[in-house]
């Protein structure tokens, strides 16, 4: 005869909803004591680096406050005397050398304009060669980067003074300093753009029987062009402020007239043209601020 089965009381599984949820409480707990032990660790290694760094730069901020006073009396230093009865004839002597500064000020402005659609086309296109998603050799792509990484990692006021030894001073060792840094920047920025660039695009004009330029010109500046219109914008805005400080070094523009005027204590000078490059930057930013959002789409 069959064996009749039985069934006892029904006894709750291990794995049940009441475990599950015991166990998700647990790795809950786990991860917060790991995320707060992460955190712990990685604010003491921050302060601890802190303080080295405070260390080995002599940081001193008993000496930061006596100083900032003197701070005060440098800039006011470059600010003659000026009253309210004689105002004009004050301010025309202040700015007595207004022609020859804006001269100056306009071959610094320049300086930046070339090398910075100079570098920005070369960087551009190189590029496309620093991108891992163009369809490039992967020992192409490294060579690449390396290149735009010590063309941007040597300052652009080294760089400057390579060009002045090769020569001489005047306003081309700027330029071609000022060219040569945007190349590395303009590349790095323009290939991390093209690398997040939506692949599908360039898919459909390679599945269509397109060439490589076909590729770039209808799948990827489409998309990247706004970006790129973004970053040289702001790479020319960034370049009148290096080339200022580039003339420090005797290559041309306002930056060595400020330099000298600084050198000869001539702080009254150098005050005025630090107004001049002040109030041109501001209209510049301003300008390529507006243009910017102009053409991507986002003026109001």
């Amino acid at each position: 005869m069959p064996v009749e089965k039985t069934f006892g009381p029904k006894m709750p599984h291990p794995s049940g909803p009441h475990q599950r949820l015991a166990d998700f409480g647990l790795a809950s707990q786990a991860r917060q004591a790991a995320s707060v032990r992460f955190i712990s660790l990685a604010a003491i290694g921050f302060l601890a680096a802190l303080a080295f760094a405070a260390h080995v730069s002599r940081f001193d901020i008993w000496q930061l406050i006596h100083g900032i006073p003197r701070v005060g009396e440098f800039l006011g230093g470059m600010v003659p005397p000026i009253r309210l009865p004689t105002l004009w004839s004050d301010i025309s002597s202040w700015y007595w050398g207004l022609g020859k500064w804006l001269r100056l000020l306009l071959t610094t402005v320049t300086m930046a304009l070339f090398g910075t659609v100079a570098g920005t086309l070369i960087g551009g296109a190189l590029s496309l060669l620093a991108s891992a998603n163009m369809g490039v050799r992967p020992a192409t792509v490294f060579v690449v980067r390396r290149t735009l990484e010590v063309a941007r990692t040597v300052p652009d006021l080294v760089w400057a003074l390579i060009f002045l030894f090769a020569f001489g001073l005047g306003p081309l060792a700027g330029v071609l300093a000022i060219l040569v840094h945007t190349i590395g920047a303009q590349g790095k920025l323009f290939a991390e753009t093209n690398e997040n660039a939506d692949m599908r695009p360039i898919e459909g004009v390679r599945a269509s029987g397109g060439t490589w330029i076909d590729e770039i010109a209808f799948g990827l500046l489409p998309q990247v062009m706004p970006n790129y219109v973004s970053y040289t914008l702001w790479r020319f805005e960034t370049n009148i402020r290096s080339a200022t400080i580039i003339g420090f070094v005797g290559a041309g523009g306002i930056g060595m007239e400020l330099y000298e005027s600084i050198s000869l204590n001539y702080f009254d000078d150098a005050g005025a043209i630090l107004i001049i490059v002040f109030l041109a930057v501001t209209l510049i930013d301003m300008a390529s601020e507006a243009l910017r959002l102009q053409i991507t789409g986002h003026a109001a």
